[in-house]
């Protein structure tokens, strides 16, 4: 597998869990491992360096050794606003982003953005049925375009990624691989599948 030097990697932690009763969705256990850490596990090998967004039980994820980063913009505004804090607070060109609830992603995930990517400054999976928004791979040029986007009161992450004038990129057949676990029964229906 061919690490990526130039890339960031960042494990998405910061929501509100409010699908998950408000428990913290990153550190609800699956397979007696934390979603968050089945993330990072397929991250490291293929980045620079992984950090996590979090915005809560910052200490239990500062116990896993990797930075942690906090949402610049108060109150919980969504993936955008840790990818934006990400940006601003790392130092690689290129930040691949990743939400703690998808730990099926394949092992050539940053590889793949990284060669399809183009001169785009932000590329995301089509799974070949749906678009992963959620999951991309962009520049730090986007730091003050996001952060106006962010300003304007908009959150829609697939809307900022279409007017950068990024693109998806095909993982046809890997629909396993972006499945997301949103609830405490899709949880629990994942338990030793993984």
């Amino acid at each position: 597998m061919q690490r990526l030097t130039e890339v960031t990697g960042v494990v998405l932690a910061g929501g509100r869990g409010s699908r998950m009763g408000g428990n913290d969705k990153g550190l609800a256990l699956l397979n007696g491992q934390p979603l968050f850490q089945h993330v990072l596990n397929a991250l490291v090998p293929q980045v620079n360096r992984v950090v996590i967004s979090a915005n809560r039980n910052l200490e239990i994820y500062q116990q896993s050794g990797v930075p942690v980063i906090q949402d610049s913009i108060a109150d919980y505004q969504g993936p955008l606003a840790g990818m934006l804090a990400a940006l601003e607070q790392t130092d690689d060109e290129w930040l691949l982003f990743c939400p703690c609830d998808t730990p099926n992603i394949p092992d050539n995930l940053a590889l793949k953005l990284w060669q399809m990517r183009g001169q785009s400054p932000a590329v995301w999976v089509h799974d070949g049925q749906r678009d992963h928004p959620g999951i991309a791979l962009l520049h730090r040029s986007l730091c003050l375009p996001l952060r106006e986007y962010l300003q304007t009161g908009e959150r829609r992450v697939m809307q900022f990624l279409l007017s950068t004038g990024g693109h998806a990129v095909s993982f046809n057949g890997k629909v396993a691989c972006f499945t997301n676990i949103n609830t405490l029964d899709e949880l629990s229906r994942w338990q030793k599948k993984g």
